[in-house]
């Protein structure tokens, strides 16, 4: 802890200063920012209050919570309780815990439809996955996949879901319908990705990449065009799923991290200490380099221009320059950092440390570079953090 007290004396410049950048000051009235940790050895969610930085509560949720998701049109946080085959849905307006959804068997991840309307939970224990109406606040279906399925990916025009099976080395590509009653309808699946996780989907929903983590490849699909759009008509080949590329990357890529333009997807290689960058376009790897000892996740800042990657083995966040084509910086933060997730300005890279139980707080902009600005505590063993910002609604009214 001598570390982190040296850091939290030297940042205390930073702190004020940074009240006036990302501080009280800043803020519209009503305006409110939080952070969300799933905390998997103490069964809570940690919220961070991120206008004041400080903890605000601990909300106790199932057992052992991991993968966390952000309702897009509404004030909902989710969480998924491994250890209790559950999801807990959080009210972010008064940061309370509002229901409790059952799922099938452990499930770890959770992702929400762009619309807000629907989510989808893998269930690991199970093979399947769930399909949860978020407005009645219930499951209301399951569909198969493949053995063990981890991570799912809904397509920005709400049409088609992607699951990947770990166990089964293997993609599941599901069309959505409208329908309560039957939801999901198997489209395609693909196989020969050995321990399939991470999928991230281009946001004209044309393409998905999914990190292949038992061994050094990242599969890239062509996901079907609807029969009645422009591409669908121009070549009726294009309505139909398809494997486009086995890409070798690094050893072990764990996560994805997507340019929000689409245009280049990152892979964190956590077994050979490098990122991969991969054109979306060509279908093609760019070149691998080194980023840091054993990195785990990564982001990418909404101008495209800049990467942060968190270092597992190395307990520092390294910033890499996309422009530039090398690393910039390495912020010491606390050890094992896993998830990170930057404050809805950016001006903030929020960083949870496994091995101390904290969120390291990075201030992105300064004079003099990044700097850790402080250490926010979370429970025992996080496992994932969102962000969620908001108006309240007093505010909204004048």
């Amino acid at each position: 802890m001598d570390r982190v007290a040296a850091a939290l004396l030297g940042g205390c410049m930073l702190l004020l200063a940074g009240c006036q950048q990302h501080g009280f000051l800043d803020y519209p009235p009503n305006y409110h920012e939080f952070a969300y940790i799933s905390d998997g050895g103490s069964n809570t969610v940690t919220v961070l209050d991120l206008v004041y930085l400080r903890q605000d509560r601990v909300l106790q949720v199932g057992r052992d919570p991991t993968g966390l998701a952000v309702n897009p049109v509404r004030n909902e946080v989710y969480a998924v309780n491994t250890g209790s085959n559950s999801v807990t849905v959080i009210d972010a307006t008064n940061n309370t815990v509002a229901a409790t959804i059952g799922v099938r068997q452990r499930p770890y991840f959770i992702a929400v439809s762009p619309d807000g309307h629907r989510a989808y939970v893998p269930d690991a224990g199970s093979n399947t996955v769930s399909v949860i109406d978020l407005d009645a606040r219930r499951q209301i279906a399951v569909a198969a996949t493949g053995e063990s399925p981890g991570m799912a990916a809904v397509a920005p025009d709400n049409r088609t879901l992607v699951v990947t099976n770990e166990q089964a080395g293997s993609v599941s590509v599901y069309s959505i319908n409208e329908s309560k009653t039957a939801p999901l309808t198997l489209r395609d699946a693909f196989a020969g990705c050995p321990g399939a996780t991470d999928a991230v989907i281009l946001p004209d929903s044309t393409k998905a990449f999914i990190a292949c983590s038992g061994g050094r490849q990242v599969m890239d699909i062509w996901l079907a065009a609807a029969p009645n759009s422009w591409r669908g008509k121009q070549d009726p080949s294009l309505q139909h799923d398809q494997l486009l590329a086995l890409l070798d990357v690094g050893q072990t890529p764990t996560h994805l991290a997507m340019e929000p333009n689409g245009y280049e997807v990152f892979s964190t290689n956590f077994g050979s200490d490098s990122i991969s960058e991969i054109s979306t376009w060509t279908n093609e790897v760019l070149g691998t380099y080194l980023i840091g000892s054993k990195p785990a996740r990564a982001i990418i800042s909404q101008d495209d221009s800049t990467l942060w990657a968190t270092n597992f083995g190395a307990d520092s966040a390294s910033l890499y320059s996309i422009d530039d084509g090398r690393v910039e910086a390495g912020i010491r933060t606390g050890p094992k950092p896993d998830a990170l997730a930057f404050s809805t300005d950016e001006r903030l890279l929020l960083v949870a440390d496994t091995g101390s139980s904290d969120v390291a707080v990075i201030r992105t902009q300064s004079k003099n570079g990044p700097a850790l600005v402080t250490m926010l505590p979370a429970g025992d063993r996080p496992n994932d953090l969102v962000v969620k910002s908001f108006r309240s609604r007093s505010a909204l009214l004048h």
